[in-house]
C-alpha cells in the first residue's frame, strides 16, 4: 500500500472467504471493448501467477481491482469537432448549434476510441474483518467509493462509512507541534501544511525542515492549524497524516521489507503471501492507533 483510505463497517461481514470469492468472480476484469471509454474488475489478488481473487491471512484479506481507461485528450476531439462543425457551415450554408455540436461530439468520441491508447491501473483493498475495518489504497475518494461500490454488487450488501474519529485530527496535532508532546511511538519528520481558518485560508508547505522550529511555530502562535504532517510509527512505517485521517505516500521500513527476502528466495509467490501476513496487521495497527489518539473511532 502506497496510500491508506479507512472505511469502517457498520456491521460484520458475514460471508466466508468462500462466498465471497465466487461472488467476486461475476465482476471480473474484462478489457475495454472498442467503443468502450472505460472498464474495471477484479483481478487475482497476489499477481497474475494466481488465482484466487481474495486472498486471506490470519483474518486479513486483500483484493485488487484493475481499471483501463481509453485515453482520449479533450484537445483532440476538440479539433475534430471544429474540423466537422467548418466542414457542415461551408457545405452546407447552415450554422451548427449547442446541441448539435453535442451530438457530433459523441460522434467523435464513439469514432476515436477504438484507435486510443489505453492506460491501466490498479488499486488493493485491504479487509480487518475482526476490527471491521477497510483499507483503500488510494488518495482518491472518488475511486475508493467506486471500488467499494463495485463490491457491494458483487456481494449483496457492504454498509460502510468514512473513518471518523471522536475528536478532531487536527487539534490533536497541533498540541503535538506545539507543546512538544508527540506520543513516544510516533517521530516527525520534516514535512507537513498548515492552513489559515478563514475566507483567506492561506496555505503554508513546510519540507524538509525541523517541525518543532521557530518558524513552525510562528505560524501556529498565529492561528494556522496543520492539515498534513509527516510522521513515522515504531521504526516502521512513514507516511503523512491528513487531517482528513488518510495517509499518503506511505514507506515501510527497509528492515520490514526485506524481513521475508531470504527466507523465501526461489519462490516469489511465498514471499507475497508473507509479506502480505507482514504488512496487514501493521495498517492495521497503525491505523487503530491512530484513531485511538484522535479519541476513538466516531460510531454515531
Amino acid at each position: 500500500f502506497k496510500n491508506l483510505r479507512a472505511y469502517r463497517m457498520t456491521r460484520g461481514l458475514d460471508l466466508n472467504a468462500e462466498q465471497i470469492e465466487e461472488a467476486l468472480q461475476a465482476r471480473t476484469f474484462q478489457a475495454c471493448r472498442p467503443t468502450q471509454a472505460q472498464t474495471f474488475g477484479w483481478v487475482p489478488a497476489l499477481g497474475a501467477d494466481t488465482e484466487s481473487l481474495l486472498h486471506m491471512a490470519d483474518g486479513y484479506g486483500v483484493l485488487r481491482l484493475r481499471r483501463e481507461e481509453k485515453i482520449l485528450p479533450a484537445s483532440v476531439v476538440r479539433e475534430l469537432l471544429d474540423e466537422r462543425v467548418k466542414g457542415i457551415e461551408e457545405k452546407q450554408g447552415r450554422k451548427v448549434y449547442r446541441k448539435e455540436k453535442l451530438s457530433l461530439k459523441e460522434e467523435i468520441v464513439i469514432d476515436s476510441l477504438p484507435r486510443a491508447f489505453s492506460r491501466h491501473s490498479e488499486l488493493r483493498l485491504l479487509l480487518d474483518k475482526e476490527r471491521r475495518w477497510v483499507f483503500v489504497d488510494s488518495v482518491s475518494a472518488n475511486k475508493a467509493e467506486e471500488a467499494l461500490h463495485l463490491l457491494r454488487e458483487c456481494i449483496g450488501t457492504f454498509p460502510v462509512l468514512p473513518a471518523q474519529s471522536n475528536n478532531a485530527p487536527t487539534a490533536a496535532i497541533n498540541g503535538w507541534l506545539m507543546n512538544g508532546t508527540l506520543p513516544d511511538d510516533f517521530q516527525l519528520r520534516d514535512e507537513c501544511e498548515l492552513q489559515e481558518i478563514g475566507e483567506q485560508s492561506a496555505l503554508v508547505r513546510c519540507k524538509g525542515i525541523d517541525l518543532r522550529s521557530e518558524e513552525v511555530l510562528q505560524h501556529l502562535r498565529g492561528g494556522m492549524l496543520p492539515i498534513r504532517v509527516a510522521l513515522e510509527w515504531q521504526e516502521q512505517l512513514q507516511f503523512v497524516l491528513g487531517d482528513d485521517l488518510a495517509l499518503r505516500r506511505m514507506r515501510f521500513a527497509d528492515a520490514l521489507v526485506k524481513e521475508n527476502d531470504e527466507l523465501f528466495e526461489e519462490d516469489p509467490l511465498a514471499k507475497l503471501d508473507a509479506d502480505f501476513a507482514l504488512m496487514a496487521p501493521a495498517i492495521s495497527n497503525l491505523f487503530e492507533r491512530l484513531i485511538g489518539l484522535f479519541g476513538g473511532p466516531d460510531t454515531a
